[in-house]
């Protein structure tokens, strides 16, 4: 779904309004994968398209946390918004408690989803909402253009 002008924290940008894509997704495992999909998706045909790799990857990573901390029988959202320079993901889900950088021991199998996402987005936080549970978001800067220089034929 595309939602010009959605509610909500919007990214920082130029003045034109956001540009919104969202879907939600059952809480289950099968649905990290269609939520990165989604996610990386939501960019094509836009300026933020090279930053898809590192979009898809944080949203594994927090649909996982969405997944694996949200409270039964509650479905997910994820939300990509682009406005100007740049790219905003949110996960919204039901699930009580902020999650938290984890720094775990090298045998541990968990706990480094968000030193991922922190890693590669820009910023990233928490956010209340309307109703119960939180809104995740990472957000990305898209890489300015390098400016083309003339070629000379001599």
């Amino acid at each position: 779904m595309t939602v010009p002008g959605a509610t909500g924290p919007a990214p920082a940008g130029a003045c034109a309004p956001p540009l919104a894509q969202q879907r939600q997704f059952a809480r289950g495992a099968a649905s990290v994968a269609r939520a990165r999909d989604f996610a990386a998706g939501a960019l094509t045909g836009t300026p933020g398209a090279g930053l898809a790799p590192d979009v898809r990857v944080c949203a594994s990573e927090l649909a996982t946390n969405a997944v694996r901390y949200g409270p039964a029988g509650r479905d997910f959202l994820v939300r990509v918004l682009t406005r100007g320079d740049t790219v905003r993901l949110e996960v919204h889900d039901a699930g009580e408690g902020a999650p938290r950088v984890r720094t775990p021991d090298a045998t541990e199998e968990r706990g480094r989803g968000l030193l991922v996402v922190s890693a590669l987005a820009d910023e990233w936080g928490v956010s209340g909402r309307a109703g119960p549970g939180k809104v995740v978001w990472a957000s990305f800067k898209v890489p300015r253009a390098a400016p083309r220089t003339a070629v000379s034929s001599t």
